[in-house]
């Protein structure tokens, strides 16, 4: 009886990994999905807000998902820009540009809260929850990747 060695004297080698140019397209379409989740998610939990609580309900969500989108969108351009500058050293953009775009989302927001709040208390819960809405699209986003992935037996 041979006991088998628990270590191998095969040299290691490093694997070379193939991509799936098919799978490459799919994952690179994400974030167009998202978005688009997004503003089908805004328009229609907005409807089923407003049959459900009422205008005041709905217009905050609606709100609240009109500053989340814009803060989705912003967020990708920053994030976009910044990796820009860190992989193209002789492409120089403008620092205070980007800054001050990232901090425009944080005030667009307390904005909203406010005048919100100022016309209807009830509305600030329409609007919280629409702030919410790119974790309900980016939860979307990740149940068609897992369908696609099961459809595909990969």
């Amino acid at each position: 009886m041979t006991t088998a060695e628990p270590f191998s004297s095969k040299p290691v080698s490093s694997k070379s990994v193939t991509t799936d140019p098919n799978g490459e397209a799919f994952y690179s379409g994400a974030l167009d999905r998202i978005s688009r989740f997004m503003l089908v998610l805004a328009l229609t939990v907005s409807a089923a807000a407003w049959w459900r609580y009422g205008w005041h309900i709905a217009l905050g969500f609606a709100c609240g998902s009109a500053v989340a989108y814009l803060n989705f969108h912003w967020l990708k351009r920053v994030v976009t820009a910044l990796a820009d500058r860190a992989t193209q050293p002789g492409h120089t953009q403008s620092s205070q540009g980007v800054v001050l775009r990232f901090l425009l989302r944080y005030v667009l927001m307390g904005l909203a809260a406010y005048a919100i709040f100022s016309a209807s208390p009830a509305s600030l819960y329409g609007l919280f929850a629409g702030l919410f809405l790119p974790v309900a699209a980016i939860a979307c986003e990740a149940a068609y990747e897992l369908w696609v992935a099961l459809a595909r037996g990969t």
